[in-house]
């Protein structure tokens, strides 16, 4: 971090000394003496000043390795490995790149069929899905109908695709790939939608076709619900262009959305970088991951009872223990772990180990932890900058939000996508869409906790600091944002490279 040029060290002197010295300066001429002569001749020799600077470099080279040295203007060498906390990756000179094939960029104009379809879950989950209907639209050569929002049973969220989503930016964008309209036209408002309900995870386009196409001529309308995951991850290219498309340019937020967390934003970034957390610590993440939030026996047993009651919830392999899940990394970071120096938060520990600034301003996104915020009163202690919407709203601005879970958590969004790092406590869907999201920004430092090898580093209480460090260090230094080729399986949201990203060797095209 470095010291500006405007900074100023003050040493302490006694006022009687100064007073004393300025009145000797006023006083009246004294006579010269031989001795002064002799004095003003030395100044003017050469010598003597490359002597003196040769004897302040050494002192000032000894006084370097005292322990105890006291020098107020010395700099740290702290302060020089915490700056590399903020630095950001070397994008390798990718850009996004959505150079869409001939065939790829013709609009379809046929307007006998359409699409409709019923996302699920919470804002990003059901963003996931909107953009695997507008692949599947273009895919069966379909109009689509604006996606319906199914009311969320654990945040009775009721609100529309225009209450989250800019609608008229959505149809702007995407209008020479898919046709987009609002509802269906008189022609087929009587006709009853076939819905289909038997698509096979990562379907892919050929089987879409197959399954769809002859029902959709007959009947004109086709319904679809929960999409989570039906479509392949691996299309061919310019349909993962079109993911990419819709992912990172057509879904905008809503103009008041936009504009709060820009202004949220502002307001963390007024006195320098910050980090964002997005911790995932509700009730209802410890009930679907399957795991416990290790605050006390009582809590662990409120979420038991939970899981047994509503066993529905559970999205994880039922046929593993909580132990199991932990050690596989599939839990959330825990709210407390026992470590060498007593119950602390395990993202205090891996933000210290990074080289985070203990003056660090954090910016955690997420609901209320469950068990209060007092969960997180370790972190807190040892990073007091720890800011949420809530502290960083004037009174007011939240008031239309904060009934509504999928605003709050767009507002969340905004903020951790234009964070200077952005680090997220358990993947997730949102975890994943900023991270895919800072990718095509130009790789923003992410940084990817490697929870399953972490783990029995914090229970390890022979390591020093040091050594603890070194290895979270280690374990992490591929894991902050650098570009990341996409693999087979992999979603292109997530990793846009190589498919939605060019390099500067590559001939970039615009959309």
């Amino acid at each position: 971090m470095g010291l500006s040029k405007n900074h100023q060290c003050y040493i302490a002197v006694p006022s009687h000394i100064v007073n004393s010295h300025l009145q000797n300066m006023l006083s009246s001429e004294k006579k010269i003496t031989p001795l002064s002569r002799k004095f003003k001749l030395l100044l003017t020799n050469p010598r003597f000043w490359i002597f003196l600077v040769f004897l302040f470099g050494f002192v000032g080279l000894w006084l370097d390795f005292l322990p105890f040295s006291q020098n107020p203007c010395s700099i740290s060498r702290e302060l020089f490995t915490e700056s590399e906390f903020w630095k950001q990756p070397d994008g390798l000179g990718y850009r996004p790149c959505l150079n869409f094939s001939k065939t790829g960029r013709e609009i379809l104009k046929d307007k006998t069929r359409y699409l409709m379809v019923v996302v699920s879950g919470g804002m990003n989950q059901q963003r996931n899905q909107i953009v695997d209907a507008v692949v599947i639209a273009r895919i069966l050569e379909a109009a689509l109908v604006v996606p319906i929002f199914q009311v969320n049973p654990i945040w009775a969220d009721e609100s529309e695709f225009s209450d989250i989503f800019n609608l008229d930016h959505f149809k702007n964008v995407l209008g020479n790939d898919v046709r987009i309209v609002s509802s269906l036209p008189s022609t087929h408002v009587m006709t009853r939608p076939v819905e289909e309900k038997r698509t096979p995870l990562h379907a892919s386009p050929q089987w879409i076709r197959s399954h769809y196409t002859r029902k959709l001529r007959r009947d004109g309308v086709l319904l679809l619900r929960g999409l989570d995951s039906r479509l392949s991850k691996d299309l061919p290219s310019d349909l993962q262009k079109l993911r990419c498309k819709v992912t990172f340019h057509a879904l905008r937020f809503n103009p008041s959305i936009l504009e709060l967390g820009n202004k949220l934003t502002e307001r963390m970034r007024s006195k320098g970088p910050f980090l964002a957390l997005h911790l995932r610590m509700e009730k209802d993440v410890w009930v679907r991951t399957g795991c416990l939030p290790g605050l006390s026996h009582e809590y662990d047993e409120m979420i038991n009872n939970e899981r047994k009651r509503r066993p529905d919830l559970l999205t994880s392999r039922s046929n593993i223990t909580y132990h199991e899940r932990k050690l596989a990394g599939l839990c959330p970071l825990n709210a407390l772990e026992v470590t060498r120096q007593g119950v602390i938060l395990p993202e205090e520990v891996l933000i210290k180990a990074l080289g985070a600034p203990k003056g660090a301003r954090i910016y955690w996104a997420g609901g209320t932890p469950f068990g209060g915020k007092e969960t997180l009163q370790p972190l807190t202690k040892e990073f007091p900058h720890f800011y949420n919407k809530e502290d960083l709203a004037l009174p007011g601005e939240l008031e239309t939000f904060s009934k509504k879970a999928s605003l709050m958590a767009a507002i969340d969004y905004i903020v951790c996508e234009n964070s200077d790092v952005f680090m997220p406590s358990h993947g997730g869907n949102m975890g994943h869409a900023i991270q895919g999201h800072r990718a095509y920004a130009g790789h923003k430092k992410t940084i990817t906790p490697n929870k399953r090898q972490m783990l029995p580093h914090f229970l390890n209480s022979s390591l020093s600091e040091s050594e603890f460090n070194k290895i979270i260090l280690d374990l992490h230094k591929d894991s902050l944002g650098q570009p990341d080729l996409r693999k087979r399986g992999r979603d292109v949201t997530k990793y846009p490279v190589p498919e939605c990203m060019c390099n500067s060797t590559t001939i970039h095209s615009s959309m």
